[in-house]
């Protein structure tokens, strides 16, 4: 859920809002249907063949995921599954082999099962009980066996087992009674590293030692710890945490002795670290601003490899061959749909190997986002992702929604979103606002939302409407809000607790009833629950509190138009929580739209209820916001 990282207060920037009233144009660009946004193709995963021949993605070509390989080249691309109801998404291929592993649900249900598929398309599933969820840990060192999560023996509990793939059986090799979160396998197999939230910010870090069935607490202070890697060598342990600073940097640990070494440290929270196989390089993650910022270091020579750049675009994601003469990466975009790339070590020369927008889209008809920044209610900076629609003027002013994301503490960044880029294509501005408690920028700031949730959040979000207010080419009377899960819950607490501050609401499977949903959150969450307890509120304890900070049980004070769009098997969000506010709105004779998929979970996967979804969306913003009477009739 959250992911720690800081915002260090900048001076306010109001990139260049408007244009010169002489130079502002009638908005004549092209429209796109949703059918033509949501033909573009979205990928996923990157696991390269053991050959370096073939690599590894999930593809949504066919209206839901399924698996396909492309050759390294990109001359060649195979179909490997025909799924029609439950999308399939990739997990690796084998160390030494083209067999694969891949992992796929039921409806959306979250409850993830392992299969294997054979070279010759035969499929089998490894972890068979239909009411146990499976995560995969990775491969072993000697690439024998992987490890997996598995809560067969409580609902509660992710025990961890290790497969062989000679004979696919499982053995447990750690009954995880204090619900830890894994942290990954020493190669020589001594060494496990677990974690333990202790908040959603700070975790401790555990070391356990196969040999002598010893647990020890590593981590020192209060803070986010999470491993990254262990070293190839079995030397060392390296690890993430914000001890001391407000963003997270790397450290390793040394096995034998227990001394500590900072690695590196930037200017932003570093996401993740891991080595290649045989250490040559050290891959990091660094979210800065929003972006994903990837360093690939030569660790012999202790510096950053050059590597192509890709403009405004950003490499999102990397993996690198067994034997490190091929990396497959992925290149997108605020607005551009990413694309998977390969990378010969040798030759220092990529490739693109995918072409996912659609060819009757003009990429030049699409917006790219700015990361504007203003002051809130109280003076705080507040980041957020700024999609202004072309030609947009004083002359032609266009309405606006802030678009508030998930979590809580997720954080909205400047990735490609189909919905986004349609709602601005047909001349909605949108700000998707980076509230405080968002991870991203430090923990100081991701921390000012605990215990305050749909207070000082809530304000922020008011305070981003009256910004976009001030700008020349924002018609203030048509304001709306919008957002999914959390930010789903902010529409809702918008609408109950500000009832005229925005003019309509768009909630995508939002929690309304925080005390259902404290009390009725997936059982393998249990390692996050208390966490949660702890930023949240205990519904036991904190009744008054949640009570009074549910939309639900406001729902009185609704005025304005409302849409709720939920999936029939969402696990975290339950369809109850929509069905009781649909209910409620009606009350208030308030328009409202209902939007319900039975075939799907916390998020719509099929190209299908996307379409419909987000088509709905549309049309209920036109007719209640742009169309939306101002002034005296």
């Amino acid at each position: 859920m959250k992911n720690k990282q800081l915002f260090f207060a900048l001076a306010i920037l109001l990139v260049a809002c408007g244009t010169n009233d002489s130079e502002e144009k009638k908005d004549t660009r092209q429209q796109y249907t949703i059918e033509q946004f949501m033909d573009n193709v979205r990928i996923a995963g990157g696991s390269i063949a053991h050959d370096n021949s073939t690599i590894l993605l999930s593809s949504n070509e066919s209206g839901i995921y399924n698996l396909q390989s492309i050759s390294a080249d990109g001359e060649t691309k195979q179909k490997l599954t025909d799924a029609k109801q439950e999308s399939i998404f990739a997990i690796s291929y084998f160390p030494n082999d083209k067999r694969l592993l891949y992992r796929s649900d039921q409806g959306g249900n979250e409850i993830n099962h392992i299969f294997l598929r054979e070279e010759d398309g035969t499929v089998r599933e490894l972890t068979t009980d239909s009411t146990a969820r499976a995560a995969f840990y990775g491969w072993s060192g000697d690439e024998k066996s992987f490890f997996f999560g598995y809560n067969q023996r409580d609902p509660k509990l992710m025990d961890i087992f290790e497969m062989n793939i000679d004979d696919f059986e499982a053995r447990l090799i750690y009954k995880n009674e204090a619900a830890y979160d894994f942290g990954g396998i020493s190669n020589d197999k001594q060494y496990m590293a677990l974690s333990k939230s202790i908040n959603t910010n700070d975790a401790d870090l555990f070391l356990y030692n196969f040999t002598t069935k010893q647990l020890d607490k590593i981590s020192t202070e209060q803070a986010s710890h999470s491993a990254a890697d262990f070293s190839v060598d079995n030397r060392f342990l390296y690890y993430l945490t914000d001890t001391g600073s407000d963003f997270s940097y790397l450290m390793k640990y040394d096995l034998t002795n227990g001394k500590r070494e900072k690695v590196q440290a930037e200017a932003w929270d570093m996401s993740y670290a891991y080595f290649s196989k045989t250490g040559k390089y050290r891959v990091v993650g660094i979210n800065e601003d929003g972006k994903t910022k990837i360093k690939i270091y030569d660790t012999k020579a202790a510096k950053v490899i050059d590597f192509p750049s890709f403009g405004a675009q950003t490499i999102t994601s990397v993996n690198i061959s067994n034997d490190e003469k091929l990396m497959s990466f992925f290149v997108g975009g605020s607005n551009t749909t990413s694309n998977l790339y390969s990378y010969d070590f040798v030759t220092k020369k990529y490739k693109q190997l995918t072409n996912t927008l659609n060819p009757e889209i003009n990429s030049q008809d699409l917006v790219a986002a700015e990361v504007v920044r203003f002051a809130s209610f109280d003076g705080l900076e507040i980041p957020g992702i700024y999609y202004k629609p072309k030609f947009a003027s004083a002359q032609e002013k266009v309405p606006a929604l802030i678009w508030v994301h998930g979590g809580p503490g997720g954080q909205s960044r400047q990735n490609y979103s189909p919905l986004i880029q349609y709602l601005v294509n047909h001349g909605y501005a949108v700000y998707a606002v980076n509230n405080r408690g968002s991870s991203g920028y430090g923990k100081k700031f991701y921390q000012l939302d605990d215990k305050n949730h749909g207070e000082g959040d809530l304000k922020d979000c008011i305070a981003a409407k009256k910004y976009l207010a001030t700008l020349p080419y924002i018609d203030e009377d048509r304001i709306g809000i919008i957002g999914g899960s959390y930010g789903g819950y902010m529409v809702m607490r918008a609408l109950t607790a500000a009832p005229e501050e925005f003019d309509v609401g768009v909630n995508i499977f939002g929690v309304t009833n925080w005390l259902r949903t404290l009390k009725s959150i997936p059982p393998w969450w249990e390692s996050f629950k208390d966490a949660l307890y702890e930023e949240m509120g205990d519904p036991n304890q904190d009744s008054t509190r949640l009570y009074n900070i549910s939309p639900l049980f406001h729902a009185a004070n609704i005025t304005k138009p409302v849409m709720v769009l939920q999936g029939a098997k969402d696990p975290r969000v339950l369809q109850i929580e929509s069905d009781e506010m649909v209910a409620a709105i009606k009350k208030n004779n308030v328009p409202v739209d209902y939007v319900l998929f039975e075939d799907e979970g916390h998020g719509f996967r099929k190209n299908e209820n996307q379409i419909e979804a987000w088509g709905k969306i549309l049309v209920f913003l036109d007719r209640h916001l742009k169309g939306k009477k101002v002034g005296k009739d």
